[in-house]
């Protein structure tokens, strides 16, 4: 049977960034400690003036094609996540596919494009179109580009704010893939939800404690549909977990509460009776408060154990070192994770060909989807042409009185003039409007 999944990747991050604890931190007369220590936080990255959503999502599309030696004729199809757009009906597919037009032969005149919106997990959502457009034999032997990309601003004073972050992931969709193989089984969770949402504004409203009951409820029903469909998941059957992460502390909790579902009857939690008991059983209380204060007590204990941190060390942790520097990327942010585990284990030197990702994704209003990956056999030739420890290297480091000019230059609702902070080397730029208020873009050698 023909596979399909993801054959290369690339990322392409803000060029400036916040440092969290040094400059945002004392300016907020706040502790370091709760962005390094309770976010999970060292910086945040931020787009120069000249960037956009368009312009890193076709950035790193450009790479992409140019490094797997692509023409526009070897693409189907472009679909492009966000829920950062800037216009009701243009989809920023169409912005992109006219940026790379400008530095290939030929056009994407012959490719389907989009632009999906569904929060933080419509990058998935896109990766699972191509996936079906190709299984479909719609493709006629071409491949997709999915783009995540959004600029993740948030009203200044606001609690989200110190999670911002900018960036775009670009994914080569293809049968028989170098990176990861996409399995069949998919598990979803759904329901209308008020969590998060942005009722035509471009900053978000948040609930943040209700975000967070929302989020781990959806995981929990992806977790339980996924299994009805595949099978009975093990802490084991998996390498790493990457999950969606708006900030790494909202990872700890959805890795605790899939550890704890994973053990359940299993010799894992019969090793660990001993020492915190058995997890708590809904029939054996009088009450559902009862039964939800016993797991919670539960949860607290095994978060403790050895056994559960050296799962979470080994299993999640390597899925957050890239987030700890950028910041919440939206519909990129799970990508970014996966992209970090594999890096981390290329540096490592592990062989994992053939070994499983679990992939949790999920977006606000609300919905998560569980699917797995295997890793295929050219993923570390692939991982190793990954350059964003250069891109981190070189970010513009801001003040804070930067970081607001540059806040207020991608407020849709602002016009300021404020001049770049770096030097724009080899990519698409932002250019000004045209006559219809359009955004206007050309590449700068």
């Amino acid at each position: 049977m023909t596979t399909v999944g993801i054959d290369a990747v690339e990322i392409w991050a803000g060029k400036c960034k916040l440092d969290l604890p040094g400059t945002f931190a004392p300016e907020k007369e706040e502790d370091p400690a709760k962005y390094r220590k309770g976010l999970g936080l060292e910086n945040s990255s931020f787009p120069d003036t000249y960037e956009d959503i368009v312009t890193m999502g076709a950035n790193a599309a450009k790479r992409l094609m140019d490094r797997k030696g692509l023409e526009p004729d070897d693409i189907g199809r472009i679909d492009v996540a966000t829920e950062s757009a800037f216009d009701n009906s243009k989809p920023v597919s169409t912005y992109i596919a006219g940026c790379l037009e400008e530095v290939y032969d030929g056009d994407f005149h012959h490719a389907n494009k989009g632009e999906r919106k569904f929060a933080c997990i419509a990058g998935t959502q896109s990766i699972d179109d191509a996936y079906n457009w190709i299984k479909a034999g719609r493709n006629r032997g071409r491949s997709a580009i999915v783009v995540a990309t959004d600029t993740a601003l948030y009203a200044r004073g606001s609690s989200g704010e110190a999670t911002q972050g900018a960036g775009a992931v670009a994914m080569l969709i293809t049968e028989d893939p170098s990176l990861v193989e996409l399995s069949t089984e998919q598990g979803y969770g759904s329901a209308d939800e008020t969590d998060f949402l942005k009722p035509n504004q471009q900053f978000p409203s948040v609930d943040g404690k209700r975000s967070m009951q929302v989020y781990l409820a959806r995981m929990r029903e992806a977790v339980e549909d996924f299994e009805s469909v595949a099978w009975d998941m093990h802490p084991d059957d998996f390498t790493y977990i990457p999950f969606h992460t708006p900030f790494p502390g909202m990872v700890r909790k959805a890795g605790l509460l899939g550890y704890r579902h994973m053990i359940r009857d299993t010799e894992i939690e019969d090793e660990l009776a001993g020492e915190i008991g058995r997890q708590p059983r809904e029939g054996e209380f009088d009450d559902r408060e009862a039964y939800e204060e016993a797991i919670r007590d539960y949860m607290d204990d095994l978060k403790r154990t050895d056994a559960y941190q050296q799962w979470y060390a080994d299993t999640i942790e390597p899925t957050l070192s890239i987030a700890r520097e950028v910041g919440n990327w939206y519909t990129g942010s799970v990508h970014v994770a996966r992209a970090s585990a594999l890096k981390q284990a290329a540096e490592e030197g592990r062989d994992l060909a053939g070994e499983k990702l679990l992939v949790g994704s999920y977006g606000s209003g609300a919905q998560a989807e569980i699917h797995a990956e295997t890793v295929a056999d050219g993923w570390e030739e692939e991982i190793a042409e990954l350059n964003i420890d250069g891109q981190l290297e070189d970010r513009y480091d801001l003040d804070f009185e930067e970081y607001e000019q540059i806040h207020d230059v991608h407020n849709h609702d602002m016009t300021v003039d404020v001049e770049e902070f770096t030097t724009p080397d080899g990519e698409f730029v932002f250019a000004g409007r045209g006559r219809m208020n359009e955004r206007l873009y050309e590449y700068v050698e």
